[in-house]
């Protein structure tokens, strides 16, 4: 059965409290965020459920916000998750070279996960660091004026700190 954790129920409440009665639904992102930390790093329809649950809404007003942004990932990604921006700015220096060779060196397409569990590539829009193009989100940390070194550079940390 899909629980949170009794603190986490607690910060829910809290959440929850935010908000004036009857419009508990505006708690529903920072809920969602809460459900893919503490459930393995994405959002399975159970999970989706129990938050609508948790918030007296309907599922699908919990799937239709989960499914809109790129934050919440809807199937398993790996240990790194690599989210390229892929807008104007960072197009125009070159994330989509950056995307192409990401793919080649890990051998996966967008939205793939590696054999082992290890990396996933995601695109997403703008990510807000325009001035530090090409760039991705690697975790909570921006990853700035990305060149094929550097992406080398990332994959061989992250592979230092899995072992």
């Amino acid at each position: 059965m899909i629980q949170f954790s009794n603190k986490s129920l607690e910060k829910v409440a809290e959440i929850i409290k935010r908000y004036p009665e009857g419009k508990q639904k505006s708690a529903l992102l920072p809920v969602l965020h809460m459900a893919q930390d503490e459930f393995g790093g994405w959002l399975d329809t159970p999970v989706m459920d129990y938050v609508a649950s948790l918030l007296s809404i309907e599922p699908i007003e919990v799937y239709e916000v989960a499914s809109f942004y790129s934050m919440y990932n809807l199937k398993p990604v790996g240990k790194y998750l690599f989210e390229v921006c892929q807008t104007g700015p960072c197009m125009l220096n070159g994330s989509d070279n950056i995307i192409d060779y990401i793919k080649q060196k890990l051998n996966i397409g967008v939205g793939e996960t590696t054999a082992d569990g290890m990396f996933t590539l995601k695109t997403v829009e703008c990510l807000g660091a325009c001035g530090y193009a090409p760039m991705m989100q690697l975790g909570k940390h921006y990853r700035e004026h990305l060149t094929k070194e550097k992406v080398d550079a990332i994959i061989e940390e992250c592979r230092s700190k899995a072992n």
